[in-house]
């Protein structure tokens, strides 16, 4: 029989109290709480999470991935995405913007960085696959001890392929990513 760890069940939890979750969402996120992680593609194994760490809970995202055109090329700027409890896009449990920083509905947060070297691109038409490592956290949530963020599953949002008009112009491109968090194992 298989049973969730404390941590699993207390992420289970603020997830419930964060969206207001109905026993359809409850489901899917409990099942989600029991995951251990995305199956990587061959190609993607610099985005194993290091040892001592464990999936705490994962989130589906949708939004845009914003460019700047710098008059040569698209210049990425920031993401702008909603965080979902289920894959159907439903339980909204918080936002994803600039730093990169995650945001949950009760105020938690964690900034982390791309470590450097490791991320893959399964899908040429999206958004590359990464992993990376917390700078900081802020608030009292699920975010609070997050070590580590994995985006797989990406699609969309890649640079337009095609020149902007003037220095300045933004665009934004559609994308959808699932974002597994990690908290070190107590």
């Amino acid at each position: 029989m298989r049973y969730m760890n404390i941590g699993r069940v207390v992420a289970l939890v603020v997830l419930l109290a964060m969206g207001g979750l109905s026993s359809t969402n409850v489901m899917v996120a409990r099942a989600n709480a029991l995951s251990t992680g995305p199956a990587l593609p061959a190609g993607c194994e610099s985005l194993e999470v290091e040892e001592g760490n464990a999936l705490a809970f994962r989130t589906y995202a949708m939004g845009v991935q914003a460019y700047s055109w710098n008059g040569s090329s698209w210049t990425f700027v920031e993401p702008v995405a909603t965080l979902f409890a289920d894959a159907r896009y439903n339980g909204e449990v918080g936002t994803h913007y600039v730093g990169p920083t995650w945001e949950s509905n009760s105020g938690s947060k964690v900034v982390a960085a791309r470590i450097p070297g490791k991320g893959c691109t399964p899908d040429s038409t999206a958004i590359p696959w990464l992993i990376l490592k917390k700078v900081s956290t802020d608030g009292s949530g699920i975010f609070s001890s997050v070590t580590f963020v994995q985006r797989v599953n990406t699609t969309g949002g890649i640079a337009p392929t095609t020149p902007g008009t003037v220095i300045g112009e933004r665009k934004e491109v559609a994308y959808t990513a699932e974002y597994y968090f990690y908290r070190a194992r107590n």
